[in-house]
């Protein structure tokens, strides 16, 4: 990062070599603001303290931020680009003030006002009681910074995420609006797409959000504008085996893929340490094993069969972002087989990459053809919708898109086409909001009713 403060300056001079920083927090906790606070929670694995007689009022994130052959990308909307505004697409002038709650992950809220929307800082995980709290003033303050009276709120459709619960609780008119819905309108209108424009082929490629089926999506094309959508091709959806441990093992995901293409044997003698059999019996039940299309977990699934962080990971897109680096590696890729189906029937990508394991072929390129494929799975019925003329332009969105060999992938196979991508506004849940407030802007007379199906993972 470039230093931004005087004391970082300091610093530098006396160090005179590279530094790592991170912020003052116990894992999963906001950072520390106090005194105090530091010396109670920090003291045990820090060498010494800089304390200044000045409080800080407000924690504030630092902005991530990385360039793409396609430009910037952002990866946490935070210090230096908050507080700002930006101006809502061409027919949203005369919409109601909305206050949009965001997701559980990657919190942040959305105001919009005057024809201008304002997105909050990257607030974290909401699922940690002290993020929440700041969560909760985060709001207040903004709202006085705005002189914002919402008139209605926008939440996310699952209904066991905290602020979708505090939204409702408002006495406001509420706009529940499904996760991917949201991710497809926060690219339209980052990209100023009109309101009263054509639909778009959106991909949208993620961990985990809430479809209106009741299941867990994360790997769709979609077929929608502002207004709403329909799904036209997903991945094969699969056991997340035990639920949200599924997220942070990668061999869970690895073993129900290869069981599903008829590898049971490569899953024994990849993962022989693991509880095969018990996950096994897990998902043959349906206990705590909710199916899922998410394209996040396939990602973790190809990096367990190659041997990355297989057991565990230390931090969120740890085997993803593993599996990006090692296909950067390699050579452009051909892709495996691929499937023209509305449901993409994975089975022959991961018999195909452990045909390719077993023969030595390099992981750097069975890395890469993995990424090719996944584009060509999603890129051909994309273009299919443009040539019959129901869509105008394909967006690419979900926190997938902020892996680089992805998209240029990705940008291969739509060569001609009219891409949206995300550049101001992170492609993760981190713009959910923004999306949030632009499908509420619609006004809908129909509203969808709380779900009664309370799911154990996202």
């Amino acid at each position: 990062m470039l230093p931004y403060t005087p004391l970082h300056h300091l610093l530098m001079d006396k160090f005179n070599a590279p530094l790592v920083m991170t912020s003052g927090n116990l894992s999963g906790e906001p950072q520390v603001i106090s005194n105090a606070d530091a010396r109670a929670k920090l003291a045990q694995f820090v060498d010494g303290f800089v304390m200044h007689d000045r409080d800080i009022a407000r924690r504030l994130d630092d902005s991530v931020e990385r360039m793409t052959p396609r430009g910037p990308m952002i990866l946490r909307h935070a210090r230096g680009r908050v507080p700002d505004t930006c101006p809502l697409p061409s027919g949203f002038e005369d919409a109601p003030q909305i206050l949009a709650m965001g997701g559980q992950m990657k919190g942040a809220f959305c105001l919009t006002r005057d024809g201008e929307a304002l997105l909050s800082h990257h607030l974290g995980d909401l699922d940690d009681a002290l993020t929440w709290d700041e969560y909760e003033k985060a709001l207040g303050d903004y709202a006085a910074l705005f002189e914002h009276r919402p008139e209605r709120v926008a939440v996310d459709a699952h209904d066991g995420f905290r602020p979708t619960q505090a939204g409702r609780a408002m006495g406001l008119d509420v706009t529940p609006v499904h996760h991917h819905h949201a991710h497809l309108a926060a690219c339209l209108g980052e990209n100023g797409w009109p309101r009263d424009s054509g639909k778009v082929a959106a991909i949208v490629l993620d961990g985990l959000g809430l479809g209106p089926d009741g299941t867990l999506w994360g790997g769709e094309l979609l077929l929608g504008d502002y207004e709403g959508f329909e799904r036209v091709t997903w991945l094969q959806p699969a056991p997340l085996a035990g639920g949200d441990a599924a997220q942070r093992e990668p061999w869970r995901n690895a073993l129900v893929r290869l069981d599903a293409a008829g590898l049971a044997h490569m899953a024994d003698r990849l993962f022989p340490d693991a509880p095969r059999a018990l996950i096994r019996q897990a998902c043959a039940s349906g206990l705590n094993a909710p199916l899922s299309s998410s394209a996040g977990r396939l990602f973790d699934a190809v990096a367990a069969i190659l041997g990355i962080c297989p057991a565990r990971q230390s931090h969120e897109a740890e085997a993803a972002m593993a599996l990006e680096a090692l296909a950067i590696l390699a050579p452009t890729a051909t892709p495996y087989a691929t499937d023209d189906a509305p449901e993409i029937v994975v089975t022959p990508l991961f018999r195909a990459i452990c045909a390719d394991l077993e023969a030595g072929v390099d992981k750097a390129l069975i890395a890469a053809r993995f990424h090719s494929s996944l584009a060509e799975f999603f890129a051909r019925p994309a273009r299919r919708l443009l040539n019959e003329g129901r869509a105008e332009a394909v967006v690419l969105t979900g926190g997938c898109f902020q892996n680089v060999v992805l998209l240029e992938y990705m940008f291969r196979a739509l060569r001609g086409a009219r891409l949206l991508i995300h550049q101001k506004l992170p492609a993760n849940d981190g713009s959910l909001a923004f999306g949030q407030a632009l499908v509420a802007c619609q006004d809908r007379k129909t509203l969808i009713q709380p779900s009664e199906q309370a799911l154990g993972s996202r």
